[in-house]
């Protein structure tokens, strides 16, 4: 069970409730959950101001607070907390005027879609900014720690800087004879180097290349002219900002051959002699770094031997290996000497080609294709024929996680069904692929039609002794390639397809069937199943219930209703109708994602509520006093009007004092139990 996005913490300062109500609904209806707080006065912003948020949009004027006091406030208090200003009309002077007082944009009231694009555009820097100021932060610590371990390493490491030291550690100095760092601080490193091999020395720093590394075999001298063998290993590294070289010095002794054996065995695939896996990781990631650093961009071949599984059957073991042997052999011929080449996996090879974008790859990767089509392998005296398909992602300035190239090389070759062929990842694909709900809709009809949905149950566990067996039910649905959809994506597009009521029925259908049969042995299992905002509206779903559950002879009770709190605030008059007649039929019913609403506790005067489940943003980060004391008064609130509280995505231990301090009644998420395909937890294990 996971958050698909984070909740937004929206400020708005607006007179207008019923125009506040509707911002909210804009970014509902655009799939971002919300926790929202309506500016009243100057003082109720500064109380809000002691919290942390993550968007204000302010009207146009108000008499509370005139908007640009409120965003003078933001800046006072150097609150990173991006500003929307809406404004009358097109004005382009209001607009300057809004941007020069700090507002990150300003546009017409009534614009909504462009609303909810800036809004996004400006929640998305915010997260960049975060996530920078949290990298600096750990970046600081990762420098201690770093430089403690300098200090403390058996290693001999110096850092040079146009040749000269700026710092050695204890055991450089120990190496080299010297007493104190300052006596190095300054000095040319080549004074440390036999005359004889000075001019070599020079040669090596002139070339070498400040993006890799290098080793070199030198004589080195010590303080009182001692003489040692040593083998040097340059890297490039950053020492107080400043880019320089890091020198590791090993004096050599008997076994250096033998270590040079050892590390280029580790970095080799034994059957193919081409790089293994971890060190072509190394080379990627590598590699982007200098794309974001450098803008020196690479391209990576995800290269997949078709028909792996069918050879591996006619040739053997011992066969595939001739086999990829073979075609190691044709890959180094094929690319230039400065392309990385691995073996990636079983059937995959790997090449990463600094200096080229993907698509100036086309050409000699089509050759390759070529190259194999018609290559006769020769695999103890059998002929064996193969293709390859081929995935090719590139790195830019713009990666940043290797592994994300890998990623999207990876899906480009997967998606070659038949084989023989280049696929190169485009990003624009993947919006398309966003963008598409015909292929979704597809496969959630024929689950329909097939009854080939899937259902999940996950544990609802008291946490003041009651005996009683919760579980949540959940809805996954399966691609024809076995891979599991996105709940929200299959979810989104039933619901636009109009199909949502009839998997609501197949669910509520299916969970009757599934829970009769349980409680037959003896469980006193309740079950709570979702029901979407169609359903909400669906006048026909109590009679069929009605009958659903005599048929089962299933005690009403034993299934709970869960109404999402954006459902039920859209379509409040159809939600109290619903619940009313579920009570009737003493069905219970629960009420989740509650608190982000503007007034939250206003719908629950309307509706027939047993269970209030609190949104998932309430249990994030509850390390923080803030968090904390935001939970305890909205559950203090529902226990003072009788209602059973669910607090979900607990995910760790270390919140469960928390929650029992606050008189949480049931708790769910993975740290109990994650969704499950059968109703098998123990609900005695936490019985004192």
């Amino acid at each position: 069970m996971a958050i698909e996005k984070k909740t937004i913490r929206l400020l708005i300062l607006e007179d207008s409730q019923n125009e506040a109500e509707r911002l909210v609904s804009l970014f509902r209806n655009a799939g971002r959950a919300t926790r929202v707080h309506r500016i009243t006065s100057s003082d109720n912003l500064a109380e809000a101001l002691q919290q942390s948020w993550d968007l204000l949009i302010t009207a146009p004027s108000s008499e509370n607070l005139d908007p640009n006091e409120a965003i003078t406030a933001i800046r006072r208090q150097a609150k990173d907390i991006p500003v929307i200003q809406l404004i009358d009309g097109n004005d382009s002077d209001a607009v300057t005027e809004a941007l020069s007082l700090g507002a990150q944009d300003a546009l017409p009231q009534g614009e909504d879609e462009r609303l909810i694009l800036v809004a996004n555009r400006e929640l998305a820097n915010l997260e960049e900014r975060r996530a920078r100021r949290s990298a600096e932060v750990a970046l600081r610590e990762a420098e201690k720690r770093c430089q403690l371990l300098l200090d403390s390493s058996v290693d001999a490491i110096t850092y040079v800087h146009d040749g000269m030291h700026i710092y050695a550690n204890r055991a450089y100095l120990q190496l080299f004879d010297y007493e104190d760092a300052d006596e190095l601080e300054g000095m040319p490193m080549i004074d440390l180097i036999a005359s004889e091999n000075q001019a070599a020395f020079k040669d090596f720093l002139k070339n070498y290349s400040a993006d890799g590394t290098a080793e070199l075999a030198c004589t080195g001298v010590k303080a009182d002219g001692q003489r040692f063998q040593a083998r040097m290993g340059f890297s490039p590294a950053t020492y107080d900002s400043e880019p320089c070289i890091q020198v590791v010095i090993r004096a050599e002794n008997d076994n250096a051959e033998l270590e040079e054996k050892l590390r280029e065995i580790s970095s080799q695939d034994l059957v193919t002699g081409l790089f293994n896996r971890t060190h072509f990781l190394e080379l990627m990631d590598g590699a982007a770094q200098r794309a974001v650093t450098a803008g020196e961009v690479a391209s990576l071949a995800y290269i997949r031997v078709d028909r792996y599984a069918t050879l591996l059957a006619e040739v053997g073991l011992a066969g595939i290996d001739m086999l990829l042997t073979d075609i190691a052999h044709l890959l180094r011929a094929h690319f230039p000497g400065n392309a990385q080449l691995a073996r990636f996996g079983d059937d995959v090879f790997a090449v990463l080609q600094p200096g080229i974008a993907p698509e100036q790859s086309t050409e000699q990767l089509t050759s390759l294709l070529a190259k194999v089509e018609g290559h006769l392998f020769d695999v103890s005296g059998r002929t064996v024929q193969t293709t390859l398909s081929i995935g090719v992602a590139g790195l830019s300035e713009k990666t940043a996680k290797a592994q994300e190239v890998v990623d999207r090389a990876h899906r480009c070759a997967d998606e070659l069904g038949d084989g023989n062929a280049i696929k190169l990842y485009n990003p624009a694909d993947e919006l398309a692929a966003a963008a598409s709900r015909g292929s979704l809709v597809a496969m959630v009809q024929q689950a329909l039609e097939n009854n080939s949905f899937r259902l999940l149950f996950q544990p609802i566990i008291s946490l003041r002794g009651d005996s009683e067996e919760h579980y949540e039910v959940l809805l996954r649905l399966l691609s024809p390639q076995g891979d599991e959809v996105p709940p929200t994506d299959f979810l989104n597009a039933a619901r636009d397809a109009g199909l949502a009521e009839k998997i609501d029925r197949w669910v509520i259908l299916n969970s009757i069937k599934l829970l009769a049969d349980h409680r037959s042995k003896g469980h006193a299992t309740r079950l709570f199943v979702h029901m979407s905002a169609s359903s909400l509206q669906d006048q026909t779903l109590l009679p069929w219930l009605s009958v659903a559950l005599k048929a089962a002879r299933l005690p009403s009770d034993a299934l709970v209703f869960q109404i999402s709190e954006p459902d039920a605030i859209a379509y409040l008059k159809q939600a109290k109708a619903l619940t009313q007649g579920l009570a009737e039929l003493h069905c219970k019913v629960a009420l989740s994602q509650f608190g982000c609403a503007l007034n939250p506790f206003n719908t629950l005067k309307y509706l027939s509520v047993d269970f209030v489940k609190v949104d998932g943003s309430f249990s994030q980060d509850l390390t923080s006093a803030e968090n904390q004391e935001a939970l305890k008064t909205l559950l203090a609130s529902l226990h003072a009007q009788a209602k059973l509280t669910i607090v979900p995505f607990v995910e760790s231990a270390s919140v469960l004092a928390t929650l029992w301090q606050a008189g949480v009644n049931y708790i769910q998420g993975h740290y109990l139990q994650g969704p499950s395909q059968s109703m098998n937890y123990d609900f005695s294990s936490g019985d004192e």
